[in-house]
């Protein structure tokens, strides 16, 4: 549902952001989306010259020489035209697509792999840490103008699963999810998602559909062989809809989706651009890239936010956890946090 998630009312779900030095609370009907990127979500986008967030930060770190070679590199690229790093991308096989800071920054990330490889410090093109990336964009139920008592139940689940080692979309999956509140979809969400009376009313129940999501991450070995983490377009889909959902249908929220990569932060703070640029469609356009499919279908959606996380992996950034759940509230994880993968995916479980 991507962009109309922003325009929805709904249940109060005590939604809160924090970091370690602030907090700003937002009611149910707004995102932060649009607030200012928090300082302590930055690593090493924040400035071309510095160290990768996964190499050590002291003092002596930043001594080193190829600091001071990769500062001189980012100069250089910042003078360029765009024809010119059009022409140098294309010497070096890299992708020219995009808009001209894109395409530095591409520039800059390659030149700084290439650097940090050859002085043996951390750093790549890929994310080494999590070895698969779980894109979820659920759709919900909703009308044109949600009352504020509505409550938003999931009707259809996807995921599609990025191998960060090949940098392909490895596999998916989609259900559609029948509704127990708001058991009659109305024609404005019909139209919007392009899911049917039909499609849902043939549908099991969410704990039922969750209990195949969980087995079909555990059939990949997600969490137990590999390590993983899910990624969304925003905070809504886990702080609002997987939130109401659960206590809707009566279940604990599940402990694998309680942290997540929420890629307009990442895609921010990468790429340096506003958080009002990082809606899915703009993202996209930026990248020089196309929408695929039909806008706001679920795994459509999904599909197009793994081809953005794709092209930022190739682009030299190194995709985070940065939004958990806790208590009920949406926390912002700060760049310091130590680096740890998903849980492994268990059956859903009821509320005591």
């Amino acid at each position: 549902m991507d962009d109309h998630k922003e325009n929805m009312n709904g249940l109060d779900v005590n939604v809160k952001m924090s970091s370690t030095t602030s907090s700003t609370t937002t009611s149910s009907t707004t995102t932060s989306e649009n607030e200012k990127p928090d300082p302590c979500t930055k690593t090493s986008t924040t400035d071309d010259s510095d160290p990768p967030a996964c190499a050590p930060q002291t003092p002596s770190d930043f001594s080193d020489p190829v600091y001071k070679e990769i500062a001189l590199a980012n100069g250089h690229i910042n003078r360029m035209t765009k024809d010119e790093l059009r022409v140098k991308l294309s010497e070096l096989k890299l992708d020219t697509r995009g808009v001209k800071d894109v395409m530095k920054k591409r520039l800059k990330s390659h030149y700084k792999k290439q650097k940090l490889m050859q002085s043996v410090a951390a750093g790549g093109a890929t994310d080494t840490y999590y070895d698969y990336i779980c894109v979820v964009d659920f759709e919900a139920t909703c009308e044109e103008d949600n009352p504020a008592e509505f409550h938003h139940e999931i009707i259809e689940f996807p995921m599609v699963l990025i191998n960060t080692h090949t940098l392909e979309i490895e596999d998916t999956f989609q259900e559609y999810v029948r509704p127990e509140v708001n058991t009659q979809l109305s024609d404005f969400c019909v139209k919007l998602t392009g899911i049917t009376q039909k499609m849902v009313d043939e549908a099991d129940t969410f704990p039922q559909v969750l209990q195949r999501v969980v087995l079909w991450l555990q059939e990949r070995e997600l969490g137990t062989k590999h390590k993983y983490a899910l990624l969304t377009d925003g905070s809504w889909d886990m702080s609002k809809f997987l939130n109401i959902q659960c206590r809707v249908s009566r279940i604990r929220y599940p402990q694998f989706a309680k942290k997540w990569i929420n890629i307009r932060k990442s895609y921010g703070n990468f790429y340096k651009v506003p958080r009002t640029q990082t809606k899915l469609s703009t993202m996209l356009e930026k990248l020089g890239l196309r929408y695929e499919g039909r806008p706001h279908s679920g795994l459509d959606d999904s599909r197009n936010i793994a081809r953005i996380a794709l092209r930022m992996l190739k682009d030299g950034c190194q995709l985070r956890v940065n939004e958990r759940m806790h208590a009920g509230q949406l926390i912002s994880v700060p760049s310091s946090a130590p680096l740890e993968g998903a849980p492994p995916p268990l059956n859903p479980r009821t509320r005591d």
